[in-house]
């Protein structure tokens, strides 16, 4: 039987509590839907904070958990039959974290509605956002060409259209609070970040103003959204 030890990403992050869930982790909308996630299922774990410099996310230590090299990552030491399971990718881990604690994924219709909103965000919002921020932002921001700039801007009014347009009716995108809402917030405040609210239009979507402030009012986001501890 295979143990924490057995991880080679233990001997750069040590765990003090190895018999808890191990969070590799950066607070960024990505890391931060899985320390919500945490914080709102209970679920006993320990967080380790991976920055983002290479000397942490391209390390040996960190690759053989994640060979794609981004936060976050978990290792559960009491995974499917008590093994231990190493697992990455922010949408995969928070379905493993609903199925394991029996919360946040529901069942029949509402689960693969869930699903669905999930990996809308997996594959629409998250990505377009953080081209967006790049190029307000980060390293794109001094690009003197407009298009890159404008086909993000546009593309993140059609993703706020959309949700807006999905919220009629409903305080979480699919019926109850899920991970679909997890993974979807954490993006809409990185707008915030990013200095672009004003530019894709953020008073005009009035429905996703009051969702992200449902969002942000719930204890346990407020607790998960600097998990780990970034200083």
């Amino acid at each position: 039987m295979s143990t924490l030890a057995d991880f080679p990403i233990a001997s750069k992050w040590p765990a003090s509590h190895p018999d808890r869930i191990q969070l590799y982790s950066y607070p960024t909308p990505n890391g931060r839907k899985v320390g919500i996630m945490l914080e709102e299922t209970g679920l006993p774990y320990e967080p380790h904070l991976v920055t983002l410099k290479d000397a942490d996310v391209k390390s040996p230590e960190f690759l053989s958990l994640n060979p794609n090299n981004k936060i976050p990552a978990l290792i559960d030491p009491d995974g499917p039959g008590g093994e231990p399971l190493g697992i990455w990718e922010s949408g995969a881990i928070l379905m493993y974290l609903a199925e394991k604690s029996g919360q946040f994924l529901g069942t029949g219709t509402q689960r693969w509605e869930t699903i669905t909103w999930l990996q809308w965000q997996m594959g629409g919002l998250g990505p377009m956002f953080g081209q967006l921020g790049f190029f307000v932002k980060l390293g794109g921001k001094d690009i003197e060409d407009p298009r890159p700039r404008e086909r993000y801007i546009n593309e993140a009014k059609r993703l706020l259209s959309v949700l807006e347009t999905k919220l009629e009716g409903y305080e979480w995108v699919a019926g109850e609070y899920s991970i679909a809402d997890m993974a979807i917030a954490p993006w809409l405040g990185a707008l915030e970040f990013y200095g672009a609210k004003d530019m894709v239009g953020w008073a005009d979507y009035p429905r996703v103003n009051a969702y992200f402030d449902r969002f942000m009012a719930r204890p346990a986001v407020q607790r998960g959204l600097n998990v780990p501890d970034a200083g």
